[in-house]
């Protein structure tokens, strides 16, 4: 009987949703594991399921029992896939699971911010509307995106939807390849300067690989317009965290709207904390992911990755 290990389930849920899995071999699951506990978590399990906990050469080594790892995400950099491979072992992730949900958390991310809810929903709540002559309160208004130029960093599968639910919002679509190999003839390929220069929304929908790490630093954010957003919900590291608290800081930029960070969770001494730049400045604790619907079918993928190794 395989031995199943499950080291984060926290990341997921609660321990009781990898339940079924006990079907599959002896299970045991662990709500977190840190580094310290990761191999006497593993012992001499077989497989091992995770979604960020660091599987590297020296783990590999001190638990040579491992033939299957799963991961209950699409990122596979916390494994060392090179070792892996000279090991023997099989390496799964979960792919095109979250896409709907990652879509649908970047436009409640800018719509929230460029249309100033917060402030709009505080001026009710406080009392001042209900205190005011005008049935209406203007404010600080905000930007229709209709007939606006949205440009995607990374077209891939997440990118290409998010084109198109732009594209129903009236915006003309541009597009930056980070790995030059995605194209099509639906929207318009520029250089990444072209687009910074000339979009009004900047989405980011890659991953992060030697192409994309530290991409827009200030350097690219000061080509932006003044009344531009930028939105990454692709990888922490694309955006280099300083710079882009110093251009909200100067006002080279109006907003930012970020579900994923350099560092997770993102650090107390971090810019992005500044009081000074919190109105421009949307974060979301990595949650793009985590829709009902989508974690739903990533136990239901994981599943089958697992079972499909054992009953083969």
């Amino acid at each position: 009987m395989e031995k199943i290990v499950v080291l984060d389930a926290a990341t997921i849920g609660d321990n009781s949703i990898f339940n079924s899995f006990s079907k599959l071999g002896e299970l045991r699951v662990f709500a977190t594991t840190t580094a310290k506990e990761t191999v006497a978590h593993i012992a001499d399990a077989t497989i091992i399921i995770t979604n960020k906990v660091i599987i590297n050469q020296a783990i590999f080594d001190a638990c040579p029992s491992i033939k299957l790892i799963c991961l209950t995400a699409t990122g596979m950099n916390n494994v060392d896939l090179p070792y892996a491979k000279e090991k023997g072992v099989i390496v799964k992730n979960v792919a095109g699971y979250s896409t709907e949900s990652v879509v649908q958390h970047t436009f409640a991310m800018l719509l929230t911010l460029l249309q100033h809810t917060a402030y709009y929903s505080n001026y009710v709540s406080s009392k001042q509307y209900s205190n005011q002559n005008l049935f209406t309160h203007i404010g600080p208004g905000y930007m229709e995106l209709n007939g606006r130029t949205w440009g995607i960093i990374g077209l891939g599968t997440i990118g290409r939807r998010v084109a198109e639910v732009a594209s129903a919002f009236g915006c003309k679509v541009i597009y930056y390849s980070t790995s030059g190999k995605n194209s099509t003839n639906d929207y318009q390929r520029v250089s990444l300067e072209e687009l910074l220069q000339t979009a009004d929304i900047v989405s980011i929908h890659s991953p992060l690989n030697e192409q994309t790490r530290g991409l827009i630093g200030l350097e690219q954010l000061q080509m932006m317009k003044r009344n531009a957003y930028i939105v990454n919900v692709g990888r922490g590291g694309i955006i280099k965290e300083e710079d882009l608290a110093d251009a909200l800081s100067k006002d080279l930029i109006a907003g930012a709207c970020i579900d994923v960070m350099e560092k997770e969770p993102l650090p107390l001494q971090s810019p992005l904390l500044d009081e000074s730049i919190q109105t421009k400045l949307l974060i979301t604790p990595h949650v793009a992911w985590v829709s009902d619907k989508a974690l739903d079918s990533l136990m239901k993928l994981t599943y089958e990755n697992v079972r499909s190794f054992v009953q083969q």
